[in-house]
């Protein structure tokens, strides 16, 4: 593709070469350029990769955008390059990306969630209750890409501009129809999502997170890149309950849906709710007041309050579609996010579940709303993940040892700490949380589902967290595989478990 073709639209100041250059790949990773590519040179938190201008151009790049001067004795080393220098190249990396694969955007109906909580199960409903209205539906976000036939991960929750667009053109070329995608507020403050627009922007809730060195400077800067989306979507639909609700839609352009439980709303759920506990599933159950008044009862196969919240989210983007609402029955009933408060079910005298939570917070929440299904036992496997801050040992510690009546404290990611270490630090925190708190030290993950499997009793509810969705176990810094549901079915099967 001609240069001229991708930075029709855009402004930008060429400093030398020709815009009839051919472009062949668009790359920000210097290690990466073949001959032809163009090469976008960004200002890191860590480097500046002005610094690879000349590493690249010896690697066969036929373009490169910058945002500041070259020295001049690097220009002079690559006269046959063509530089263009633009205001921001992170933006400049978005836009080029977006013409470089045919704007796939604009094929598909594009949903962007975005919030501190609740994203990523959102989406996941939402992909649903979608395919169960028969769209063709991709998903992008925390627990990776996922569209018809295909799945794999990602490093960041909001991909790099480039690789967005890359994953979008292969969700059009695959045929889907519809993308649902976690948008992230660095996703948006970073220009990953540049140059895409979306039917239908989520909010879920907002609570101080990313506040720091190289993410958001405040809890208000953070608030306001993810106000962002509503200036980028056609219909917001938001959580009224909210507080940050309104400040964080200051300025926006978009048509507003509410949902919500305590103030009103378009979409309103009762105060009043049913928890449902079967060995297939941990849910909910609710009454529903649409805007017109009239009512209809939601059963979610996710348990606890914010899988209403989720569920009201889920709604809105379905009645801003147009969906009927047989298939939102069917999509929030039939709603699985692996490693996300997931049922193992084996066996109808006890449930297990395999839950992501990994610090104190995740924890805290994870337990209270499987509190209130009122199990026999509270019973808890967990560690903690080695050479990370000890803090969420302790917190992980204190939460389980109040709130949970038995814990298995076993290996999480090691890494390159011992066991032993990571679980005495555990132990200093259930010492604060209560210092009576019965437990009992399996290192070995493997021997600590089989014990919590063995021992289980009657009306049991055993949380096994931290790994979730992950399918490996670090040790030294070496993965093998480790998949706690398909370990967990394996095992029940072998002891004839029903």
């Amino acid at each position: 593709m001609l240069l001229k073709q991708l930075t029709k639209g855009l402004d930008f100041t060429l400093v030398q070469g020709d815009l009839h250059t051919e472009v062949s790949g668009i790359y920000y990773d210097s290690r990466k350029v073949t001959a032809n590519g163009l090469f976008v040179c960004i200002v890191g938190t860590q480097r500046d990769s002005h610094e690879y201008a000349a590493d690249v151009a010896r690697a066969g790049a036929s373009v490169v955008v910058i945002q500041h001067d070259l020295p001049a004795e690097v220009l002079a080393a690559m006269p046959e390059v063509t530089v263009l220098r633009f205001e921001s190249t992170r933006y400049a990396l978005a836009m080029l990306s977006t013409a470089f694969y045919g704007r796939p955007a604009r094929e598909m109906t594009m949903i962007g969630v975005t919030g501190t909580k609740g994203k990523t199960t959102t989406t996941h409903m939402i992909k649903a209750v979608l395919e169960a209205a028969g769209h063709s539906v991709g998903m992008i976000g925390t627990n990776g890409v996922y569209y018809p036939g295909h799945h794999y991960d990602l490093n960041n929750t909001t991909p790099e501009s480039c690789e967005l667009q890359k994953i979008l053109r292969q969700l059009v070329d695959a045929g889907c129809d519809t993308c649902v995608m976690e948008v992230s507020s660095q996703g948006i403050m970073m220009d990953r999502v540049a140059g895409i627009h979306y039917k239908v922007g989520v909010f879920t809730n907002l609570y101080p997170d990313h506040i720091g060195p190289g993410e958001h400077s405040s809890f208000e800067e953070y608030r306001s890149w993810k106000g962002e989306l509503f200036k980028r979507c056609d219909v917001g639909v938001v959580n009224a309950d909210d507080p940050n609700t309104e400040a964080l839609l200051d300025g926006h352009t978009c048509e507003l849906i509410t949902y919500g439980i305590e103030h009103p709303a378009d979409y309103r759920a009762d105060r009043e709710y049913r928890l449902l506990r079967t060995k297939e599933m941990l849910g909910v159950a609710f009454r529903l007041t649409e805007p017109d008044g009239h009512s209809m009862d939601v059963q979610v196969g996710m348990p606890g309050l914010f899988s209403i919240y989720n569920a009201l989210a889920t709604i809105g983007v379905a009645k801003a579609l147009g969906l009927p609402d047989a298939p939102i029955h069917e999509g929030l009933q039939k709603a699985l996010v692996k490693g996300r408060v997931e049922l193992v079910p084996i066996s109808r005298r006890f449930t297990i579940l395999i839950d992501y939570a990994h610090n104190e917070a995740a924890t805290e929440s994870l337990l209270e709303t499987l509190r209130a299904y009122h199990p026999h036992r509270m019973v808890v496997v967990f560690g903690c993940g080695g050479n990370r801050s000890k803090l969420r040992r302790y917190g992980m510690g204190e939460v389980c040892a109040k709130m949970a009546d038995f814990c298995i404290l076993t290996e999480d990611n090691n890494r390159f700490e011992k066991v032993e270490d990571i679980l005495a630090d555990i132990k200093v925190g259930m010492a604060k949380g209560n210092p009576n708190a019965p437990y009992v030290e399996i290192p070995d993950r493997l021997d600590a589902l089989h014990y919590a499997i063995d021992h289980a009793q009657e009306g049991d509810l055993i949380a096994v967290i931290g790994k979730g969705h992950e399918a490996y176990r670090d040790r030294q810094g070496v993965k093998t595989p480790f998949l706690e549901r398909e370990l967990i079915e394996e095992y029940a099967a072998e002891k004839g478990i029903e």
